[in-house]
């Protein structure tokens, strides 16, 4: 955390575009050794390098050079896998599976280079981390000490509606502490939805990871951090929320 606050807060539009470039290819390197083990190495070690290059491609706020990008990896991964089809009852899981690696990961989070390229960019950027951070907190603590009624078994046995409600909670006062000591600009309304917004979107990207990790058999997308898994699962929360905290900001300071 202060590695990262210090990435923030000190560096500049290139090495902050570069930092998140890096943390895309890891994250992308998480999601295809668990969705593609053991199949397409050479494949996937393309689609890794050009998953990196999508953020700075997101980030350019050039509607047609992303557009360019993701057509471009249309045609060329179709190709390669048109060429190196292999097991043709698999080519074209395989193939989607590769594809929306690039949607799931470069796309979402080159919306932080984006936040961070807004008016008030870096408050907006610990904003974003204070919400989830303290809607973790609040379902954490309510979940255990309160939770009684299972919120989405099949996906995640051990989260409760009860500390679900506790994160919204948690996530509300996140914003509101936000605006009282980094964040003045924000007006009290926006405090409840961003609060609500982004508190309710962490809480679904974290259920759609492990969805697909129960999908692909694994416990955690990696094992970077030892005891909390891999990148993808510190990155899962925040894949939703950065996309909906960019677009209320550049509505709200940016157009």
């Amino acid at each position: 955390m202060p590695l990262l606050i210090l990435i923030i807060h000190f560096s500049g539009p290139f090495w902050f575009t570069l930092f998140t470039c890096s943390v895309a290819a890891v994250a992308l390197y998480e999601f295809y050794h668990m969705s593609l083990a053991g199949q397409r190495l050479p494949e996937r070690l393309l689609a890794i390098a050009y998953g990196a290059f999508l953020v700075p491609l997101c980030a350019s706020q050039q509607v047609y050079a992303l557009q360019a990008g993701l057509v471009f990896a249309v045609l060329f991964f179709g190709l390669v896998f048109l060429w190196r089809f292999g097991n043709l009852q698999q080519v074209v899981q395989q193939l989607a599976l590769l594809m929306f690696g690039f949607f799931y990961v470069p796309l979402l989070l080159g919306h932080l280079v984006l936040l961070r390229a807004l008016p008030f960019g870096r408050e907006w950027i610990y904003l974003v981390l204070v919400i989830v951070m303290a809607s973790d907190t609040g379902a954490y603590f309510s979940g255990i000490s309160l939770g009684r009624h299972k919120l989405y078994p099949a996906i995640s046995p051990n989260k409760s509606v009860e500390g679900a409600l506790g994160g919204l909670l948690g996530a509300l006062a996140g914003a509101f502490i936000a605006r009282y000591t980094f964040f003045p600009a924000l007006g009290t309304t926006d405090c409840l939805l961003l609060g609500l917004g982004l508190g309710a979107m962490s809480q679904l990207g974290d259920l759609f990871e492990s969805m697909l990790k129960r999908a692909c058999g694994v416990k955690d997308s990696g094992a970077l951090f030892p005891g909390h898994g891999g990148i993808l699962d510190r990155l899962d929360s925040l894949l939703f929320a950065f996309p909906l905290a960019f677009y209320y900001g550049w509505y709200l300071f940016g157009n």
